[in-house]
């Protein structure tokens, strides 16, 4: 083994690394924006908009993570239309396309998150907001959403740390994150054991500290939720 390698390369991974945080969490901030508004639509009373949403929401969860990947960094290359449209000047970066198919894909996972939330709320909530004369709308800031995503809380903890992990797709298209870092010097210097191993460490540090910052996260806001021994 040749760990000498690696301690050179040590400021690529570090900025690898940085690449890897970036796609995460700029993705992760985008699709709760998204997510948020379309997990009340997902349970309106429309069945219009209800399927609408819920097709978009079963188009990206039942394709894998790659394949829109390439769709979107490969496919919307071959309609002249957008070719010649304002919008391939981004649509050509690597980096937009990962974060537009990044932002779709967990956008989708997190809608369902949510409005699985919505529906687990007890009626009685919502009829103490109504009993207070609260408009709709100060019920959904100050009640719907405070109470869903408190219940969310454990799975969106799973989806942020399977997005970490998805943002290794975007080597596929040329972006040196951590696992393109990995994949680089594997290429350089004939090794595949030590670059990965580090990759994977990586990984493995920042999943810990997500996991614990939502455990603290959990007990602080959503303790009261949690089963009591009797």
């Amino acid at each position: 083994m040749n760990w000498n390698i690696i301690v050179e390369n040590i400021p690529l991974y570090f900025t690898g690394m940085k690449l890897t945080l970036f796609l995460a969490f700029t993705s992760l901030a985008l699709s709760f924006i998204i997510a948020v508004p379309l997990s009340f639509l997902r349970n309106s009373a429309r069945s219009g908009v209800r399927y609408a949403v819920s097709a978009y929401t079963l188009l990206f969860r039942g394709t894998p993570l790659l394949v829109q990947l390439f769709l979107i960094y490969f496919g919307l290359a071959q309609f002249g239309l957008i070719r010649h449209s304002f919008m391939w000047p981004w649509l050509s970066s690597p980096l937009v396309c990962v974060l537009l198919a990044f932002v779709l894909n967990t956008a989708a996972y997190t809608t369902e998150i949510f409005a699985g939330a919505l529906r687990s709320i007890p009626v009685g909530e919502l009829e103490a907001a109504r009993a207070y004369g609260l408009p709709k709308s100060k019920q959904a800031i100050r009640i719907l959403v405070p109470a869903m995503l408190t219940r969310a809380l454990p799975l969106y903890g799973n989806e942020m740390i399977m997005m970490l992990h998805a943002t290794s797709l975007a080597s596929t298209v040329t972006l040196l994150e951590t696992t393109g870092v990995a994949r680089r010097i594997t290429l350089d210097n004939y090794i595949q054991f030590e670059p990965y191993v580090t990759a994977a460490g990586i990984y493995l540090t920042i999943t810990f500290v997500i996991i614990t910052s939502f455990q603290i996260v959990q007990r602080r806001f959503a303790g009261y939720l949690e089963p009591r021994s009797i």
